[in-house]
């Protein structure tokens, strides 16, 4: 398994990261992608993915409940470090009307940036668009086929979903289909396998049975047993085709 989307280097894991990645590893979790947030995560993401250099992978970008009235200066700030290493994506970015909309054309200018940042560079991009995915889905449709990447924590419709495969990206599936009332299990039905990734995002949206506790790689196994009753094939399936997924989508074998 391939957990495509968890904060590790936040503060809820502080005090026992290592045990956490230890049990990540026993789960089958065979790598993790780490999202930034902000400036003010980069060192510590960095820090922990030195720690794990063949395990944990970072990204970087302004997650968009961070787009403040400063974000120019912020983005220029994150900008600034594209350089420091290897870096697998652009992320996480996007949009989210869920907690406030005060700056939400801010959200869009800075999206559009970032993108410019993933095109130039060539990688691919990790979409936050909570209560926002209808939005979001058109700002990348007008990049007509251009960018690459992932929806992270895809709860939206049958038809979201195809207009998201129809752009070329993938969706990002975790804890949120093992929930009772999702109807996310309804969606997948209708979407072949090959158009998925796996995530926790760690510390957040723990699937059941550990809903409402800190989430952490090792409940990727969770995701995983749902998806085998979904696509009624065995667990190694949904292994192989996703973790190749994960592959092609941070295209971690090249060069680039």
């Amino acid at each position: 398994m391939v957990d495509t989307h968890a904060h590790l280097y936040v503060n809820q894991f502080g005090k026992d990261i290592d045990e956490v990645l230890d049990r990540a590893k026993a789960s089958g979790v065979k790598r993790v992608y780490l999202p930034n947030i902000d400036s003010k995560t980069i060192d510590d993401m960095f820090e922990l993915c030195d720690r794990y250099p063949d395990y944990l992978f970072p990204m970087l970008g302004l997650h968009p409940c961070d787009v403040k009235a400063d974000f120019r200066d912020e983005l220029e700030k994150i900008e600034q470090r594209l350089d420091d290493r290897k870096i697998y994506a652009i992320g996480e970015i996007g949009t989210d009307a869920y907690w406030d909309q005060t700056y939400i054309e801010q959200q869009k200018e800075a999206f559009h940036i970032q993108c410019e940042w993933a095109l130039k560079m060539e990688l691919p991009i990790v979409i936050h668009a909570r209560d926002s995915l209808d939005m979001q889905i058109e700002m990348v449709e007008k990049y007509n086929g251009t960018l690459k990447g992932v929806f992270h924590c895809f709860t939206g419709n049958i038809d979201q979903a195809k207009r998201i495969l129809d752009c070329g990206f993938y969706l990002g599936i975790g804890g949120v289909v093992t929930f009772k009332n999702s109807g996310l299990d309804k969606v997948l039905e209708r979407i072949p396998l090959s158009k998925l990734v796996l995530e926790t995002d760690s510390p957040y949206l723990a699937p059941v049975p550990y809903r409402g506790k800190r989430n952490e790689s090792s409940y990727l196994v969770h995701v995983l047993d749902k998806l085998t009753e979904i696509y009624d094939v065995d667990k190694k399936k949904i292994e192989d085709v996703t973790s190749g997924n994960a592959d092609q989508l941070f295209n971690k074998w090249s060069n680039n």
